[in-house]
């Protein structure tokens, strides 16, 4: 692979235009005749006198949706004689059919500047980007060697990390610390850092701080204290072994059982002390599952705390957090994008390479203490999620994730040697709407990155978690509906089209006290008729949620016919046989948990997933030291957050509401105190 030269650079503004940015979204671009790039790069040619152009062909490249396109532009010394557009790897009803009209497009303007196609934005925005590479070319203002575009592709998601030339890095910064992200992790570690004065900087790809992920699951905390919750440590850690089939490391769940406490006392300590916010927490009853639901020892298969805030003032913890570390004199470097990491001769994380994503050049931070990784998992990117985790894929609807999250962290981490995680860990939510006949899984969207988005129209149905009755294309029950988030969209992978439609009556309301979910499913709970329906509203309006007099029309509204449509009417009355019974001989659902559905009126919608996030990350320790592929530790490589690993693997044990949130701020917190010798643990 060719190395990108000082000239050699091109601007990321095909990646910016689709969300968050890295060198893995580098355009390039190289003469197609080699005597006049011989010419342009020695130095030989320059635009003729009273001409505009050196003669010759060249060739631009750019980032298209789903494939490098690529332009091919022949000139005199005073036009554009012929030009050539390959979109062929475009989606083929979008961008690769736009071609023709493209070429003609920039024969006749004369410059890169074009209409372009409508319904193929980024496909034409690519091609005039490729084609400002060529006219650049032709005025002998820049030579742009060819690279291989590292964004992975539908056959290698990992890609190749970019070889950078020393002549394009025209920028170094040290600093002790180098925190990369400013989400929930990131923005965590920066206070941390600036409460005790550490010498750090935080960079960011996008052009804000990322949203905040409101709920912190803590061991032991300040709400514990307060209230005499003890939790019993040993029989939790047992319980997360078990839910991730045992594919944990048992000492960095530890990290987080013993630390946790300490980390959520801060984050008070900044809310409460600091911006007036004062901090909130569920426990007991309400935060335990009743004990009908026949699950032994239920006492301890979630954690007994689960911390937010008041929301009421509007406060966002991330944004705060930008407030107090900006207050002591520091500040997040934004439009800033990891590239690469860097290592000494001894294997020994220094630093990175960055790059500026308003002009493209190249920036090395170096990090005598370390560099902390905190830049999330990878939901926004298919083609990761396709190959790394194929079933999660195939049941999701929705996305509920935020599209600049495409692994660009993990990518760079593996590049340097580190260890992902071999099994996947999607946070899967049973709540993604869809109409009738709309399969789960990837659908062609022009507008996205890599070409596919999730179907969905609204990003969480939350109603969709309730245990109502829930059915199969053929109208036919297939599993018990009282489960955690994942399992009957898991369960639904065996289903037709992946989805499955949900059932109740207008006794809905009084149906959801009585099932007493927890975590954030409770928001149905504790809303009422004033959160719920403007759900089912919104949902109605997308033409995904309906509303019948009669099950029989309630049938015809969700599609069933024929013999589907009489076993749906069958099995409705057998589910009001069961209730009627108080037993549910079929699955062994909990009494408390069944419902009739004999009150008009009825309702009823279709589902599938709705990917929040992914827990697949590079392997920590219990010091949150990132580990290479023998699973020793990286010296000067940390990691946290949605793209470290070690801690779930199968799913998201949503029982225990707030864990992974919990975990990400822990060991933020704990790998600054390692990183400064703060740590006596």
């Amino acid at each position: 692979m060719k190395k990108i030269s000082r000239k050699g650079f091109l601007k990321l503004a095909a990646a910016t235009a689709m969300g968050g940015v890295t060198a893995g979204a580098l355009a390039a671009c190289e003469s197609a005749s080699s005597a006049a790039s011989s010419a342009v790069s020695s130095g030989a040619g320059s635009a003729a006198a009273g001409g505009s152009y050196i003669p010759g062909t060249y060739e631009g490249t750019a980032q298209g949706i789903s494939s490098t396109v690529k332009v091919t532009m022949t000139f005199s010394e005073t036009a554009v004689t012929d030009v050539v557009v390959d979109t062929s790897g475009e989606t083929a009803s979008y961008g690769a059919a736009a071609a023709e009209e493209l070429k003609e497009q920039l024969l006749a303007a004369g410059s890169a500047e074009i209409d372009g196609v409508s319904g193929s934005t980024i496909t034409s925005d690519a091609v005039m980007k490729a084609a400002q590479s060529c006219y650049a070319q032709a005025r002998g203002e820049a030579v742009v060697t060819s690279v291989q575009l590292p964004t992975g592709d539908e056959n290698d998601w990992l890609g190749t990390e970019p070889d950078i030339d020393e002549a394009a890095i025209t920028e170094t910064w040290d600093t002790d610390i180098l925190i990369v992200g400013a989400g929930n992790g990131g923005l965590m570690a920066a206070a941390y850092a600036a409460k005790n004065g550490l010498d750090f900087r935080i960079i960011e790809q996008n052009v804000a701080v990322q949203d905040t992920r409101h709920w912190i699951g803590a061991v032991d905390g300040f709400g514990a204290q307060e209230h005499g919750v003890v939790t019993d440590k040993g029989k939790l850690l047992s319980e997360i072994s078990r839910y991730a089939s045992g594919k944990c490391d048992q000492r960095v769940v530890k990290t987080w059982l013993d630390e946790s406490a300490e980390a959520i006392g801060f984050v008070r300590e900044i809310m409460e002390d600091e911006f007036g916010v004062s901090m909130t927490y569920t426990y007991g009853e309400e935060a335990r599952w009743p004990e009908e639901n026949a699950l032994e020892n239920t006492d301890y298969i979630y954690p007994e705390i689960e911390y937010t805030y008041d929301r009421s003032t509007g406060a966002e913890r991330n944004k705060l957090f930008q407030e107090y570390i900006e207050g002591l004199g520091y500040a997040i470097d934004f439009k800033t994008a990891l590239a690469k990491l860097e290592k000494d001769d001894t294997g020994r994380i220094t630093g990175i390479i960055a790059q500026n994503t308003d002009d493209g050049h190249f920036i090395r931070i170096n990090a005598a203490q370390g560099v902390l990784l905190a830049c999330g998992g990878y939901p926004g990117n298919p083609y990761m999620m396709e190959q790394l985790d194929p079933l999660g894929t195939s049941v999701t609807t929705a996305c509920s994730y935020s599209p600049a999250d495409r692994g660009y962290g993990i990518r760079a981490a593996v590049w340097a040697g580190a260890n992902l995680d071999q099994e996947a860990a999607p946070m899967l939510f049973d709540r993604g709407v869809v109409p009738p006949g709309q399969d789960a899984g990837y659908v062609e969207s022009e507008s996205a990155f890599g070409g596919k988005a999730f179907p969905g129209p609204i990003r969480q149905y939350n109603p969709g978690t309730q245990p109502f009755l829930k059915v199969n294309r053929h109208g036919e029950r297939f599993a018990n509906e009282s489960c955690p988030y994942n399992d009957i969209v898991y369960a639904a992978a065996h289903q037709p089209g992946r989805v499955y439609a949900q059932i109740h009556d207008d006794n809905w309301y009084e149906d959801v006290q009585r099932f007493h979910t927890i975590g954030c499913s409770a928001q149905t709970r504790a809303g009422g008729e004033g959160y719920v329906l403007p759900k089912m509203e919104e949902a109605e309006a997308a033409g995904c949620f309906f509303r019948a007099d009669t099950i029989e029309e309630l049938a015809d509204k969700l599609g069933f016919t024929g013999e589907d449509k009489d076993t749906f009417l069958a099995t409705v009355e057998r589910y009001n046989e069961l209730y009627d019974q108080q037993e549910d001989t079929d699955f062994g659902k909990p009494a408390y948990r069944l419902s009739a559905i004999r009150k008009a009126p009825f309702y009823g919608c279709w589902l599938g997933a709705s990917l929040l996030t992914t827990e697949q990350g590079i392997a920590i320790n219990e010091k949150g030291q990132a580990l290479d592929t023998n699973n020793e530790p990286m010296p000067g490589l940390y990691v946290t957050g949605d793209m470290s690993g070690s801690f779930f693997a199968n799913n998201y044990p949503c029982l225990m509401a707030g864990v992974a949130m919990g975990r990400t701020i822990t060991f933020a917190m704990k790998a600054v105190k390692q990183m400064a010798g703060l740590d006596e643990a």
